[in-house]
């Protein structure tokens, strides 16, 4: 996605291009195949979901061809990870791969040994606190939760809320709407965040912590190196050193 002379341009496939992913269950399909995905255009060129499928209805509002839409079903399917992964931008993460990932951006800590050894901040220890008491959050009632917003609150909550996503502490786990008095929904569907502990249990984040996360790091890289060989180590790094936070 480039903003270009006033209006934003979507770098799709054509319509008639048959390597186009035509439905969500296709998109899907596809991370497992690659292993990751990022959401949108970025650093390698053709690694994105955005360059995968057709630029002709993106937020249009069609379930059927709206590949934004196909984002909410494809993190309430729970068959790949969803969140800000990549430069602190969306991404997918097949189930296969997650515990690759989330071995090295955790530097193989859970989040209570980070927080025993001084590497997190008291920000995030006050919104993986509130996972304690329940597994799934929407955005709003975690701000309130944690104790982020005006009246002396704590800032940047969706910083924060990024960081942990990309130390794969977090996954945005569906999207829903708030509901008034009489149950009855509206306005835009928010974020639904929980841990992948407690959407896939432990191992889908756990398995890989006996190699070091070196080890994971470079499988990610090598990964992405076989599947575009044709692009720079600065551009892969870009993509996936990219707003990771070093302690």
């Amino acid at each position: 996605m480039a903003y270009e002379n006033g209006e934003w341009i979507m770098h799709g496939r054509r319509w008639d291009d048959p390597r186009r992913a035509k439905t969500w269950r296709e998109l899907i399909a596809l991370v497992r195949e690659l292993g990751f995905l990022p959401l949108f255009k970025n650093s390698v060129d053709g690694f994105s979901a955005e360059e995968f499928t057709s630029g002709m209805f993106w937020w249009s509002g069609d379930p059927e061809q709206d590949p934004w839409f196909w984002r909410e079903l494809i993190a309430r399917s729970g068959e790949v990870a969803y969140g800000k992964f990549f430069d602190k931008k969306a991404g997918f993460i097949s189930l296969d791969w997650l515990p690759v990932f989330a071995n090295w951006r955790r530097d193989g800590y859970d989040f209570d040994a980070r927080w025993d050894d001084e590497l997190a901040n008291i920000r995030e220890k006050k919104i993986m606190d509130c996972f304690a008491l329940r597994p799934e959050w929407t955005g709003f009632e975690l701000k309130r939760e944690a104790g982020f917003g005006k009246n002396g609150g704590e800032k940047n909550f969706d910083g924060v809320l990024a960081a942990l996503q990309m130390r794969a502490y977090l996954v945005i786990r569906d999207f829903r709407c708030k509901t008034n008095r009489r149950g009855g929904e509206y306005g835009m569907p928010v974020s639904v965040y929980s841990t992948p502990e407690s959407v896939w249990g432990e191992d889908a984040a756990r398995s890989a912590y006996s190699e070091p996360p070196a080890v994971s790091r470079e499988r990610m890289f090598s990964r992405v190196r076989e599947l575009f060989p044709r692009a720079s180590e600065a551009e892969i790094k870009k993509l996936l050193d990219g707003g990771v936070v070093k302690n």
